[in-house]
């Protein structure tokens, strides 16, 4: 089935209820999407959100900020909270806290976003910045992106968390390459979040970094949950297999996010998009039966 197909049926539903076409669509009728906690405090968090590397990184103008919030009233809508940004995406932070001050519904988001440099005071100018752009004194997540000069910043990052400025602290990477140094980081320190590559056609950290952060209390934010190389677009022109029923899967970008969701120690996928339908269509993924480790290994085995 066709995301086209997907959101024709959904719109449909959306007319049934009464809601307008352009109006805080809906994913699911029968309630909000799952949650899992994050082990340090029990809070639940939304397993899926919404990433915004390149795809917030526009200009001011209707044509290119609408779409956006569009997106963020899908997320909104279906109960999901979580946004992660960072400096190094151009204009994302800020894009994210216009359309936050827009909607006036600060309350309902998950803010994240990183620190990206070397040095405490460029740190700390940096995370001012970020609290600038994002129009708001307090933030969910800052994470050490990329583990750059990690030590220092997640001095800084602390001393925020114990004066209320951000609420969780946590490191980041994108490459299995550095996956030595993210155990080390995570076995030395005490963190809430870390946020890691992962995929079906991306497995590697199911190794070691997956469950020792489950062992070590840490939540695993997933970037990158629709792999690398083109995968969802190879798999795009491929008939979904007999199986995706099974686990009420509608699209091949739910059939990757449900398979990242799976896993026992991720608590939520952040794939990126700047287009509705496909929020609605990622967001779908957050909603029914989640594929046990037999289907898992048929999943793999499909690619």
């Amino acid at each position: 089935m066709s995301r086209r197909r997907i959101l024709k049926g959904l719109t449909a539903a959306m007319i049934a209820l009464g809601l307008p076409k352009r109006g805080l669509p809906i994913t699911d009728v029968r309630g909000k999407i799952r949650t899992r906690l994050i082990p340090s405090t029990r809070e639940p968090l939304p397993v899926v959100g919404c990433g915004t590397y390149r795809t917030f990184d526009v200009g001011a103008t209707l044509k290119e900020r609408e779409p956006l919030f569009e997106v963020l009233k899908v997320l909104f809508a279906a109960g999901g909270s979580v946004i992660d940004s960072s400096p190094m995406y151009g204009a994302a932070e800020g894009v994210v806290g216009e359309l936050l001050a827009q909607m006036q519904d600060r309350s309902r988001a998950f803010l994240a976003t990183k620190v990206w440099t070397s040095g405490k005071q460029a740190g700390i100018d940096q995370i001012n910045r970020s609290f600038e752009l994002l129009q708001d004194r307090r933030i969910d997540l800052i994470q050490v992106h990329n583990l750059l000069d990690w030590k220092v910043q997640l001095s800084t990052l602390r001393d925020l968390k114990s004066a209320g400025r951000i609420r969780y602290v946590g490191i980041t990477h994108y490459s299995a390459s550095a996956f030595a140094e993210v155990e080390s980081v995570l076995r030395s320190e005490t963190l809430d979040f870390l946020q890691i590559n992962y995929a079906m056609n991306d497995t590697a950290a199911e190794r070691r970094i997956l469950p020792l952060a489950a062992d070590r209390g840490v939540a695993v934010i997933v970037n990158r949950p629709f792999g690398g190389g083109g995968l969802l677009g190879r798999l795009s022109n491929r008939p979904l297999p007999s199986w995706a029923e099974e686990i009420e899967c509608q699209s091949w970008a739910q059939v990757l996010l449900k398979f990242v969701l799976s896993h026992p120690a991720v608590t939520c996928a952040i794939p990126g998009t700047g287009r509705p339908e496909h929020m609605l269509d990622n967001i779908g993924a957050g909603f029914g039966r989640v594929p046990d480790a037999a289907l898992r290994a048929r999943m793999i085995d499909s690619l």
